[in-house]
Formats: C-alpha cells, structure tokens, sequence
C-alpha cells in the first residue's frame, strides 16, 4: 500500500502560493521549502502531530483521541493511512487512519490496525489554532478522501464524532449509521460513513 501512495497524484506537492526563488545570474541559487504541500506522516512527524492534537483537544473535552504512542504505532504501521498539511516545513493540520475489517466500529478499533482491509478508520483529524477559521480542515478532509480512493482494495472510511460535528463530515459527504458502541469517558459518539467508489472509479475520475 504505501508503494501506491506514493504514486497517488494527491500526494504530489501542491502549492497554494508561488515560493519565493532567488535565481538571478551570478548568485548561487537559495534553496526554499515548498509554500505549501501536503504528505504522508512519518514517526519523525509524531512530536508536532501530537501538539497539535493535545492543543485542540485537551482544552475542550480533556482526553486526546490519540497518545503519543499511540500516534507513533500508527504512524509506523500504517503511515499511507495518514496525511499532512505543511507549510514552508511546517505542519498545519492532519489525519491519522488505520485499517479495520467490521461493519461498524468497536472500542478496540481506537487501538488497532488491520492490514489489508476494505475500510479505514478516521481516527482523528485536527488544524493547528493559528490556522483555524480558515476551510483547512474541509480541504484536507477532501484531499484525504480523494487520496483514499487510489489505493487498492479500500471501499470505505469510518469515524466516530460527537453530535455537533455531524453537519461537518455530512457536508463532506459522509452518512450516519446511527449511534457508536465508542465511547471515551462520558462522551458518546455517533458513528459516520463514506462510501470511496472502488478503485475502478478512482482510476477513472483521479488520474489514478
């Protein structure tokens, strides 16, 4: 899978502004990052990817979706199931997924990966504060959702999400499937689908 992610046109570097070059004669070329570029995560990214998640959750409901350790077994089971958003180097905004292989989420789907499988499971999606207010998330929800559907056997993806929330991944073109069996301390979920189309319709209207 992650050979196939790599080869995924969403993957590719997407700039939003022109990256500032300097390349007149007789001065050396000045290497930049990219303005902005979206990529699979790596366990070198868990320190910032946790930061932010910490940042956004903690001060709202007080229990993160993931651990650190558990950002970093992700990340290093199954990285071509994540996506990140840099800026000039510098993360703005992610996803982490993992396989599953039920119908519906369980509790022990929050900690588990299931290799070649037909579904993902969204675990967590989070922008950086200072780049809130501005659509990031919706964009790089499509980005992940589009990118999903290069890769072989994937059919659908999967989340939990309190009630608020439900408008936003319905929006993105999500369904409901009613309430979660997930819970985290008092909270409860409700359960949300995306059909992908199949790889065959991936190919057809991405580029694949």
């Amino acid at each position: 899978m992650a050979q196939q992610a790599i080869s995924s046109p969403f993957l590719r570097p997407f700039f939003l502004k022109t990256p500032v070059s300097v390349a007149s004669p007789g001065r050396q070329r000045r290497h930049t990052l990219p303005a902005s570029e979206f990529r699979n995560l790596t366990p070198q990214d868990a320190i910032s990817v946790f930061e932010i998640e910490r940042e956004a959750f903690i001060s709202v409901s007080g229990e993160c979706p993931l651990t650190l350790e558990e950002v970093l077994g992700f990340l290093g089971q199954c990285p071509e199931l994540s996506l990140g958003w840099f800026e000039e180097g510098q993360l703005v905004a992610f996803i982490i997924g993992s396989g599953w292989d039920k119908e519906r989420l369980a509790q022990e789907a929050m900690t588990r990966h299931v290799a070649d499988t037909t579904a993902v499971h969204i675990h967590v999606l989070s922008v950086h504060r200072h780049c809130r207010q501005q659509g990031k998330g919706s964009i790089l929800l499509w980005r992940y959702l589009q990118y999903l559907r290069c890769l072989p056997r994937l059919r659908r993806a999967l989340l939990v999400c309190e009630e608020f929330l439900v408008p936003f991944y319905l929006k993105a073109g999500f369904k409901e499937k009613g309430p979660s069996a997930i819970s985290v301390g008092s909270f409860a979920f409700m359960e949300m689908e995306y059909l992908l189309g199949g790889l065959a319709y991936a190919r057809r209207n991405s580029g694949c």
